[in-house]
């Protein structure tokens, strides 16, 4: 089977919509497709930026999403709609996969004959500013009931979904995934405050405001936040206070040090907060935590709890850094409890590969396929 997986963002893309992109299309490869990966110019290649070897039946196509010089800078979504369009008409894919609802539009439009799956991430009506609420309620609803599949990646997602527009047909639920390893190394559960970890964007709705404010008490604990940029890190940096935990800021690194920090983590943090993108999130990093058999400390969140269950985690009140730093108290004194918690999330993670991923998208895909 010949999919085309159009992604009008450059890539490598330090982001987890990049990485869960970079995965999946190697999960689906794996599995015997041959995958034409659309991609916008970003220098490098994707599966190297994320520490993965790129399957020989995986085809990397740059399409400019920019003018020509000199008026490179100047880009938009209908440049690249317009290029993958004279290439799709050269090399007609069996099936579509497309996560960007302008392009998946686009093909709609052009290519009706081709089958698309749309895969939805969040209900982008319900978090664009109010100003461009009902454009895109429009443009969503067009593709939500156009599209010939439609996988969500959380129950939160499918089910506004289908109260927003109806769709003709059903939502199958698919959540982000994990590359799962058969062993990891032994943590020092003694020193459980010593080894707390966040990884993940610094966005508002992630929380990490939250965790450094429930720092401050936090004295002897440490925290290493991975991720941000050199103004968000700067930023909270301004908000630490003498007293507290330290607090270590490494930035963005690799895949493989990500991995490195959890495998050395007792503890892994997902502070996350009531707001509308939080609502439709199905977090790489909570899986990873798990897959590297971390104690959990989480938000109280729908979205959460459609993976983990009451006595998987630790669960604190999102916005609340007392709630928070009581929680990472409570397992810093008890190594048993985060020892027990670690043993029951690492050994559900193995549900969640991208393996796993790949062959339900494979099953929709190939019904699409057969159906043309």
């Amino acid at each position: 089977m010949k999919l085309l997986y159009a992604f009008p963002e450059p890539l490598p893309l330090p982001r987890a919509r990049g990485l869960q992109v970079v995965n999946t299309v190697r999960a689906l490869a794996e599995l015997g497709m041959d995958v034409d990966l659309c991609h916008a110019p970003g220098g490098g290649d994707p599966f190297e930026a994320s520490d993965l070897a790129r399957p020989r039946n995986v085809l990397l196509t740059p399409l400019s999403r920019n003018l020509p010089w000199p008026l490179e800078g100047i880009h938009s979504n209908r440049f690249f709609a317009a290029r993958l369009a004279r290439h799709l008409r050269t090399r007609p894919p069996d099936a579509i996969m497309v996560r960007h609802l302008k392009i998946a539009q686009s093909l709609l439009e052009r290519f009706p004959r081709i089958p698309l799956l749309y895969e939805a991430h969040e209900v982008f009506a319900d978090t664009v500013p109010a100003r461009r609420q009902a454009q895109t309620a429009a443009l969503e609803r067009l593709v939500v009931q156009g599209a010939q599949a439609v996988v969500a990646n959380s129950r939160a997602t499918a089910e506004r979904l289908r109260e927003r527009y109806d769709p003709l047909r059903s939502i199958a639920v698919i959540p982000n995934g994990v590359e799962f390893r058969s062993l990891i190394p032994e943590k020092d559960w003694a020193r459980c405050g010593g080894r707390i970890v966040y990884a993940g964007s610094f966005f508002g709705w992630k929380g990490v405001d939250d965790l450094v404010a429930a720092a401050r008490e936090l004295p002897g604990f440490n925290i290493t936040l991975l991720g941000g940029d050199e103004e968000s890190i700067g930023r909270l940096r301004g908000k630490m206070t003498a007293g507290g935990a330290k607090l270590e800021f490494p930035g963005r690194v690799s895949p493989q040090r990500v991995a490195q920090a959890l495998d050395e983590a007792c503890i892994a943090v997902l502070p996350n907060r009531d707001d509308p993108d939080s609502a439709f999130t199905s977090p790489i990093k909570l899986f990873e935590y798990m897959a590297a058999g971390c104690a959990i400390v989480a938000s109280d969140l729908p979205a959460v709890r459609e993976i983990l269950a009451e006595d998987e985690a630790v669960w604190v009140r999102p916005g609340d850094p007392q709630s928070l730093a009581a929680a990472l108290r409570r397992l810093a004194a008890d190594p048993d409890l985060a020892r027990a918690l670690s043993a029951r999330v690492r050994a559900k993670a193995r549900r969640f590969t991208w393996a796993q991923r790949a062959t339900d998208l494979a099953r929709i895909l190939q019904t699409l396929a057969s159906a043309a």
